[in-house]
C-alpha cells in the first residue's frame, strides 16, 4: 500500500519553516525595528508549528491511517519506523548542543530528549535544542496514534472528538492551566502549547482533513481562486481579530486545504519547495544550533544596522541549516549503510 502523497505539502511545510526561523532570528537577535512586517507579521509566525501539528496529523494518515485500521502494519514496525525517522538525526544534534554549552543540567536535558519521551514530562521546560518541545508532543501524538486511528474511525465520530478537544482546548485556556489546577502554572515559562490535550484539536483536524481529502482536494484543485480567496480572509481574520484557537485553526483548515488542491508548478510546487520541505524536520531543529553558533562567533550583529544585521543572520541561519541538515543527512545515511553492510557480512559468516 502506497502512500498518498500530495504535492503541496513539501512547499507549505518549507515557507512555514522558513518563516519560523525568521521569527527565531528576530526575537532572539534583539534587533530594533518597527513596522507592521516585523512588529506583527514574524513574530506572528511562531504560531506556524501549529500548522505543523495538522500537517502532521494528515501526513500520519495518508501514510498509516489505513494500515493500522486494517492491521497491516504490526504496532512493533510502526514505532520502530517513527524512532529510526527521528532519533539518530535528533541525537546527534543534542550532543552537539551539549558540546557546545556542556553542563549538568544539559546532560540531564540530553537524556530526556534521547527518550523521545519529554513530551510526558509535566510544564516541561528544555533548553537543549530548545525547538524540540513541538517534536516531543508531536511524539507523544505518534505515541497516540493507533488511538487517534480508532477516535476518527468514522466521520460522525471525528466530528465528535473534534468537538470535545475544541473545548477541552478552551477550557485549558479558562480554567485548567491556573495555580488551583497545574502546579507552577503562573510561573514564568509556562506554555499551554506544550501539552498535548490543548494542541490535540490541530492533529484531530489534520485527520478530519484526511477523512474529507479527495472531496477538498478537488474543490481546492477545481475552485483555486476561491479556495485562495478563504485562505486571504483567514490570514486577515487571524491579525484583525487576534491569535486564538479559532483565529488559528481558521487559518490552518484553509492553508492545508489550499494545499493539497495544488497538483501542478507554482509557489508550492516547484523543485525548491520539495527539496526544502523534504528537509523541514533537519532545519527546524537545527536552525537554533546554527544561530548559537554565529552569536558565538558574534556575527548576529555583525553589521550596525539594524536591517542589515538581521537580513544578514536570518540569510546566514537558513543557509547555514539547510547545509548542517543536507551533511548530517549524509553522514547518517553513511552510517546506517555501514551498520547494516557489517550486520549482512556477520550474517553471510555464520551460515
Amino acid at each position: 500500500m502506497q502512500k498518498e502523497r500530495y504535492e503541496g505539502i513539501d512547499g507549505l511545510k518549507a515557507y512555514s519553516i522558513l518563516g519560523i526561523a525568521l521569527m527565531h532570528v528576530l526575537s532572539n537577535g534583539g534587533f530594533n525595528m518597527e513596522g507592521f512586517i516585523f512588529k506583527q507579521l514574524i513574530p506572528a509566525f511562531a504560531n506556524l508549528v501549529f500548522l505543523f501539528m495538522m500537517v502532521s496529523g494528515f501526513g500520519m494518515c495518508c501514510g498509516y491511517y489505513q494500515r493500522i485500521i486494517d492491521q497491516k502494519i504490526s504496532i512493533e514496525d510502526f514505532y520502530k519506523k517513527r524512532y529510526i525517522k527521528i532519533w539518530p538525526y535528533f541525537a546527534m544534534l543534542c550532543f552537539l548542543d551539549l558540546a557546545i554549552s556542556p553542563s549538568k543540567e544539559s546532560l540531564f536535558e540530553v537524556f530526556a530528549n534521547l527518550t523521545l519521551c519529554q513530551g510526558l514530562l509535566p510544564n516541561m521546560h528544555i533548553e537543549v535544542i530548545g525547538v524540540s518541545w513541538t517534536l516531543a508532543v508531536i511524539f507523544v501524538f505518534y505515541m497516540l496514534f493507533p488511538f487517534f486511528c480508532f477516535l476518527i474511525g468514522n466521520k460522525k465520530r471525528a466530528w465528535g472528538v473534534a468537538a470535545t478537544a475544541l473545548v477541552f482546548n478552551r477550557l485549558c485556556e479558562i480554567y485548567f492551566f491556573d495555580g488551583n489546577h497545574i502546579v507552577d502554572s503562573l510561573s514564568v515559562g509556562f506554555t499551554p502549547r506544550l501539552n498535548i490535550v490543548y494542541d490535540a484539536i490541530y492533529f484531530i483536524a489534520g485527520g478530519l482533513i484526511f477523512l474529507y481529502r479527495k472531496e477538498l482536494a478537488a474543490f481546492a484543485s477545481k475552485y483555486k481562486v476561491i479556495a485562495g480567496a478563504i485562505l486571504l480572509i483567514a490570514t486577515v481574520a487571524y491579525f484583525a481579530i487576534g491569535s486564538s484557537t479559532l483565529t488559528m485553526l481558521f487559518f490552518c483548515v484553509t492553508a492545508l486545504i489550499y494545499t493539497i488542491g495544488c497538483n501542478r508548478v507554482g509557489v508550492l510546487v516547484n523543485p525548491i519547495a520539495k527539496f526544502l520541505g523534504g528537509i523541514c524536520f533537519e532545519i527546524y531543529l537545527c536552525h537554533m544550533v546554527i544561530y548559537r553558533m554565529l552569536e558565538k562567533l558574534h556575527l548576529v550583529h555583525l553589521f550596525k544596522n539594524d536591517l542589515l544585521a538581521y537580513i544578514f543572520t536570518a540569510i546566514a541561519v537558513i543557509c547555514g541549516s539547510v547545509v548542517f541538515s543536507v551533511c548530517a543527512k549524509w553522514f547518517l545515511n553513511k552510517i546506517e549503510a555501514f551498520i547494516k553492510e557489517k550486520l549482512n557480512n556477520r550474517r553471510v559468516n555464520r551460515v
